[in-house]
């Protein structure tokens, strides 16, 4: 049976607007197992992006519990959740943060500058991660050399560098064509399936989230159950 590598526990988030109080999440939970894939859908305001930054530590709840491998994270200062989130947390983004000025192989050693590992080690963890995403032979290019799907890749390459046990993608293949996409998308099953990560997906797009093992809708702060998805979306025979 799969564990429990995520879990929350009717947990509570607002934010404030002026004098406004704006409700995200009322006594939300869910459990996300280790090494699962699970894609994450709903419309635009649905809480989506705030769930992820609740999951990687960026944002803090307000009430309940958020456990992370039976450890609860709600409550670490910010320089333990900066050490939480550089340990256990690979992000992948709808655009791909590469500095411009840097080649592939720079970008993705980018996380380890800050760790203790020496320069060669160092070395071969960027080549391993660019031969993991297949772009070994573009390690000395620049972004600006390289398709938006090569430097998805070598974004990809970044985000796990250093062997994080979670990969959180936030939209990582809206900026990218049917074809390039599900390239994308095939890589992160691969690394879900092959090297054990656990994948947290949020996109707007159903092609995208059927390479989950699992599928959530997320609509104006809570997870909507199969029998009433059925009654919002239409059904094409």
């Amino acid at each position: 049976m799969m564990s429990a590598l995520f879990v929350l526990d009717e947990i509570s988030k607002s934010y404030r607007k002026g004098k406004e109080k704006i409700g995200i999440f009322d006594r939300l939970s869910l459990e996300i197992g280790a090494g699962e894939f699970v894609a994450i859908m709903g419309p635009s305001g649905s809480g989506k992006t705030t769930l992820l930054n609740l999951l990687s530590g960026i944002d803090r709840i307000d009430s309940g519990r958020l456990l992370f491998d039976n450890r609860e994270i709600q409550n670490l200062s910010e320089a333990q959740l900066a050490a939480f989130r550089a340990r256990n947390i690979g992000f992948i983004f709808q655009f791909y943060h590469l500095s411009p000025m840097l080649t592939a192989r720079q970008n993705v050693e980018l996380p380890l500058m800050l760790t203790s590992l020496s320069a060669r080690e160092r070395r071969e963890r960027v080549s391993t991660a660019l031969e993991i995403v297949n772009m070994s032979d573009r390690m000395k290019h620049k972004p600006r050399e390289m398709s938006g799907g090569q430097q998805q890749r070598v974004a990809i390459a970044r985000a796990i560098v250093a062997d994080p046990a979670v990969l959180i993608c936030d939209e990582p293949t809206g900026d990218l064509d049917r074809e390039t996409a599900n390239d994308i998308m095939s890589m992160m099953q691969l690394l879900n399936r092959e090297l054990g990560k656990t994948v947290i997906l949020v996109t707007h797009d159903s092609v995208s989230a059927d390479y989950a093992s699992r599928k959530l809708h997320l609509d104006k702060g809570v997870f909507l159950e199969k029998d009433v998805l059925q009654e919002k979306v239409p059904v094409h025979a």
